[in-house]
């Protein structure tokens, strides 16, 4: 846990920015202060990106070292994947490199192609150095399959971090279906600043479903948003200002400021995703053609929606189709970002990404349509005792709660209770406690006008059926399942959501803001389904002492343990 100490540390260098904070030869940051705050990228003009001057790329994919069946079966498939937290090198400006905190050292991170039924452990080890990156404190890392239906000791429990030389095995079930998931850094009190360094990465999980109804392969593409301003040696710049959070003047997508990809004109579907630590976006397109919604956090949307633009904020996951088949050869398009309110922009902060059409000399298109409707195979997936989530209604609902976001006494809390007050309690207070499968009717209200907050409900997938804006109905973009809720100013949303386990094992899980620096600073606050004191997240299955020797591979796992258990 961290100490009254630490997190007053902490919070000094969010206000002083970090600019001028440099590591050392063993990448250790030395404590020297920052004179002033950095509020924008302190480049020389030659070293400043230049918007679409970068080809777009897409995050490499991981290998599993091992792949298998669980005592012969077939049926029981499995997947063994290792990764290291480490820093390496990038260039994401030009002439200069940045010092990244990744796994396998690259941002983003290796992405993990996932298939419904498939287990899958991910051995991660910290071998990152002593003291954090663009905190002083000590590196610890905790890492959150966002979207999983993990158990909770798998789930990124805030509090059971990996110090550097240990090692933790996550186990995925993968029963879900079918969605863009994402995994990243919950160290609490330094969530953002990992996060920030460089600790995300794509995990796509697939079905039958989507790969009969969706764009494959070559035309299913990630695209990881982020945003971040640098000091003049091209290091990573921080300021949370004043604990509010950080946006930066330069937008990237896979790492890349504001990139070309060349695209055939044919349908592609994207897998947008907000990694920033604080900013939202309103992503449309140049020539204000609609984009097609297709999916959102949790899966694919009953009804296909065409959209001029849609409202994204950190950690939602929307899949897209833009059908470039009506553009020339040579044309040019444009993503472009009409921002939301409570943002802080730059002069480039307007623009995502461009498209440019180039000849297409490939076999026949295979997807040729925009669909209308979608069908998710939810019903065929709550044949395990569950209800698809979007045919849930308010009549099943057992019980209704608020959560209401709201700054206090300079801190950020959900119904006026902080992390802390869950630490202090033993890790025993509880917002709810609702038994496994049990349905519930839950508000979110952000009661104030200077800030947005992108909730995020750890464990479940939900169907909004109400906001108090939009004449009280979901938004055209967000009428599928969903797992972060846009609190905007003055917002609330009602949601309905089921508690499925997988395995009707239950424990504790985490609700917060996606603001990563609200969310450390300390809006976050947990319920358990069924006993609390299942899957203790903190004690179930620790992490360990890495003891693989150096440079062996494939790397040590407890085959006692499969995964998914």
């Amino acid at each position: 846990m961290t100490t009254r100490r630490e997190l007053l540390k902490l919070g000094a260098v969010g206000a002083l920015g970090l600019a001028g904070m440099k590591g050392g030869d063993d990448g250790a940051p030395s404590t020297a202060p920052a004179t002033a705050p950095v509020r924008a990228s302190q480049l020389a003009p030659q070293n400043m990106p230049v918007p679409y001057a970068g080809v777009f790329r897409r995050p490499p994919e991981l290998t599993p070292f091992e792949t298998g069946y669980d005592g012969g079966d077939p049926a029981r498939p499995f997947e063994r994947y290792a990764l290291t937290q480490q820093l390496g090198q990038a260039q994401f400006v030009p002439g200069l490199n940045t010092t990244v905190a990744g796994y396998n050292g690259i941002f983003p991170g290796p992405t993990i192609r996932a298939t419904q039924g498939t287990r899958i452990e991910v051995r991660i080890r910290n071998g990152l150095p002593p003291l954090g990156l663009l905190q002083p404190g000590a590196f610890n890392t905790v890492t959150h399959l966002h979207g999983s239906a993990s158990l909770p000791q798998y789930d990124g429990y805030a509090n059971d971090f990996t110090a550097p030389g240990n090692v933790k095995n996550y186990h995925y079930p993968n029963w879900q279906t079918a969605r863009t998931l994402w995994y990243h850094d919950h160290k609490h009190h330094v969530t953002a600043q990992n996060v920030y360094s460089g600790l995300a990465a794509f995990y796509p999980l697939s079905d039958k479903f989507e790969r009969a109804q969706l764009p494959q392969g070559e035309f299913d593409v990630p695209l990881m948003i982020s945003d971040a301003m640098f000091n003049a040696d091209g290091s990573l710049a921080y300021n949370d200002n004043d604990r509010k959070g950080l946006w930066g003047d330069i937008i990237m997508v896979n790492g890349v400021p504001w990139p070309t990809m060349k695209v055939k004109p044919r349908i592609y579907r994207f897998r947008v995703l907000d990694a920033s630590i604080s900013r939202s976006y309103r992503p449309t397109l140049s020539t204000g053609d609609p984009i097609y919604v297709v999916g959102t956090d949790a899966g694919m949307v009953p009804k296909v929606q065409a959209v001029k633009s849609w409202r994204q904020g950190t950690a939602e996951r929307y899949e897209v189709l833009i059908d470039f088949r009506k553009y020339r050869v040579g044309q040019t398009i444009e993503l472009r970002n009409l921002s939301n309110k409570n943002n802080i922009d730059f002069a480039n902060t307007n623009k995502i990404m461009r498209f440019q059409v180039v000849e297409d000399s490939g076999p026949a298109a295979s997807y040729t349509r925009i669909p209308t409707t979608l069908d998710d195979g939810g019903a065929l997936n709550a044949s395990r005792g569950g209800i698809a989530t979007m045919s849930l209604t308010p009549e099943m609902a057992t019980a209704k709660r608020e959560l209401k976001f709201f700054r206090a006494n300079g801190q950020w809390t959900i119904n006026g209770v902080t992390w802390a007050d869950v630490e202090k309690s033993g890790f025993t207070k509880l917002f709810g406690n609702p038994k496994p499968y049990d349905i519930e009717q839950w508000t979110i209200t952000n009661a104030s006008g200077g800030w947005f907050h992108p909730v995020h409900i750890h464990l479940i997938d939900a169907k909004i059926i109400a906001r108090n804006t939009n004449g009280g109905k979901p938004f055209a973009w967000e009428t599928g399942p969903k797992d972060v809720f846009y609190a905007g100013e003055n917002e609330s949303i009602t949601a309905l959501m089921q508690f499925d386990t997988g395995a009707d094992a239950g424990g504790r899980y985490m609700i917060h803001c996606h603001n990563l620096v609200h969310e450390d600073h300390d809006m976050m606050t947990q319920f358990s389904v069924g006993d609390l004191r299942n899957n203790d997240p903190i004690t179930s299955d620790p992490p360990v002492l890495d003891t693989t020797p150096a440079g062996s591979f494939p790397p040590v796992y407890r085959p006692d343990l499969p995964p998914g258990t």
